[in-house]
């Protein structure tokens, strides 16, 4: 049996833009809920990113697939009453506006609970919505930046951002994770709850490796471009041909086959200075010199058959033409206007998976404003 619709009778109403929330509101759409993506009256921002899909935005497309697109002025009166008219009906009310804008609009949750008790609110943030940050703006390069991501990422000359949006989406996945769980906890107690995500938190997190070494094991592990900061051979390797392979070892009897099966040199392994990682690390660069000598008599091809051959965990450096093509990668299509769009497919997704429709600005702004027109409005408009 398969994953079918899981979130299916869910409404959920995404104040968003750029990655993070629509990232996540994307997977919560994907699982079967109903998501109404409320746009400012020019649009998502995100919508410019680019024009590649016959100029409409294929990043665009990517974040906001199986969704509904409403474009309103909060500011006004008039739309102001049908987005409260929308969250007084919804499971879920997701948001990642400037700081304080949900605050200054009233939409606080503890207010709305009083009239939608199982109401589930979720905010994204740069710092948190309290604190020394809680003003302050931030972009996905920003927070990598000030987590210390970039530290750690790059070469030892120069520290680089790591080249996808990966603040931004793994902030999603959080909210979408996090989401479940209230979700889950709501089916138990009947009560919905005020969920805060803040990027800075989700990235510190997932910086926990670099922060206990900097604070338990003596210092941050410096940066080194393709190689591990903790263990060692794992890194890439220039093979005959200039390709490069990259080999993970990530046990004293994985490395024991190694020397025997793909270096020929079985004694290494009993070598006191390569008996274990913590001396195999301190004498990375020795190590190293034996394994490029060995590779360098041999096609990229060749290394990684005969690491397969020994079970040793090897990838080929890849560029994303390589990804495109690439015999294990999975796509789905997103019809975007006239414009048909392939992309890699989530690797989990309810069933069947059928081609996702993303919506053009304010495609359900009329049926919408219908449906959820405030209800002196629709008696108004009976008698009419």
């Amino acid at each position: 049996m398969a994953l079918d619709k899981e979130l299916e009778g869910i409404f959920v109403v995404s104040l968003e833009h750029a990655v993070a929330a629509p990232y996540c509101g994307m997977l919560l759409a994907d699982a079967g809920a109903r998501v109404i993506k409320v746009e400012r009256p020019e649009g998502d921002f995100a919508r410019g990113y680019d024009k590649g899909a016959e100029g409409q935005s294929a990043i665009f497309a990517w974040l906001n697939r199986g969704k509904e697109a409403l474009c309103m002025n909060l500011k006004n009166a008039k739309d102001f009453a049908v987005l409260q008219e929308m969250i007084v009906r919804a499971d879920i009310l997701l948001s990642n506006l400037a700081p304080g804008a949900m605050d200054r609009l009233g939409l606080n949750g503890a207010v709305l609970r009083q009239k939608t008790p199982g109401l589930i609110t979720c905010r994204i943030s740069g710092y948190g919505e309290s604190g020394p940050g809680a003003q302050k703006k931030a972009y996905d390069f920003l927070v990598q930046a000030e987590t210390g991501i970039c530290a750690v990422t790059g070469s030892p000359e120069a520290p680089a951002r790591v080249g996808i949006s990966v603040t931004d989406i793994s902030t999603g996945l959080t909210a979408f994770s996090a989401i479940l769980r209230a979700l889950i906890q709501r089916g138990r107690t009947g009560q919905g709850v005020d969920l805060s995500i803040s990027m800075f938190d989700v990235m510190s997190d997932w910086m926990n490796m670099p922060l206990l070494a900097h604070r338990y094991m003596g210092g941050a592990p410096d940066r080194m471009g393709l190689k591990h900061s903790f263990i060692a051979p794992y890194g890439a390797f220039v093979c005959a041909d200039d390709q490069q392979v990259l080999l993970a070892i990530q046990s004293d009897r994985e490395f024991f086959i190694f020397c025997d099966q793909v270096l020929g040199r079985p004694e290494l392994a009993k070598n006191p200075k390569f008996a274990d990682n913590p001396a195999r690390y301190t004498n990375r660069e020795e190590l190293d010199a034996i394994v490029t000598q060995c590779f360098s008599q041999f096609s990229a091809n060749s290394v990684a058959e005969r690491l397969d051959a020994a079970g040793i965990a090897n990838a080929t450096l890849n560029s994303v033409a390589d990804l495109s093509a690439h015999p294990c990668l999975k796509n789905s299509v997103a019809s975007f206007g006239s414009a048909e769009i392939t992309m890699a497919a989530l690797p989990v997704s309810s069933e069947p998976v059928a081609v996702k429709i993303v919506p053009m600005l304010d495609e359900h702004g009329d049926a919408i404003r219908q449906e959820f027109a405030p209800q002196q409005s629709k008696v108004n408009q009976d008698e009419l």
